[in-house]
């Protein structure tokens, strides 16, 4: 089990989610504003945290950026789960420190599979029972 943190604006995809994730055996909190969902990955240290792009306040690249400058948050994860399919969209938000980056609609197997490939792949998963 991981703890995780989505920082998602549309509620509708935030619970889908997040009972993907559940179903999953993971423990997950939704937050639907950038600045706000910056602050809770800072504060809570989640074992990974999945961005939008699109996000009221702070934009998800933005979010992003900040979490890396942040020592406890440098190799943290982070997926960015967007609706955005450019290229430049993708290019961007790798460049700005996310680990992975993957377009809506997607299958929730294959999000599950990136999710356990990003937290076995992290130095900084800790098991949660």
């Amino acid at each position: 089990m991981a703890r995780i943190i989505y920082v998602e604006d549309d509620d509708i995809m935030g619970e889908a989610v997040k009972e993907i994730l559940t179903a999953a055996g993971h423990l997950i909190g939704v937050v639907n504003h950038g600045t706000l969902g910056a602050d809770t990955v800072v504060f809570k240290k989640p074992d990974l945290a999945i961005i939008d792009l699109s996000l009221p306040g702070t934009n998800g690249v933005d979010v992003i950026k900040h979490l890396r400058r942040r020592s406890a948050m440098y190799m943290m994860p982070i997926l960015v789960l967007t609706g955005n399919r450019t290229a430049n969209a993708a290019e961007e938000a790798m460049e700005a420190g996310a680990n992975d980056v993957m377009t809506k609609p997607f299958s929730p197997t294959d999000l599950v599979t990136c999710i356990t490939q990003l937290l076995k792949n992290s130095p900084l998963t800790v098991k949660h029972d």
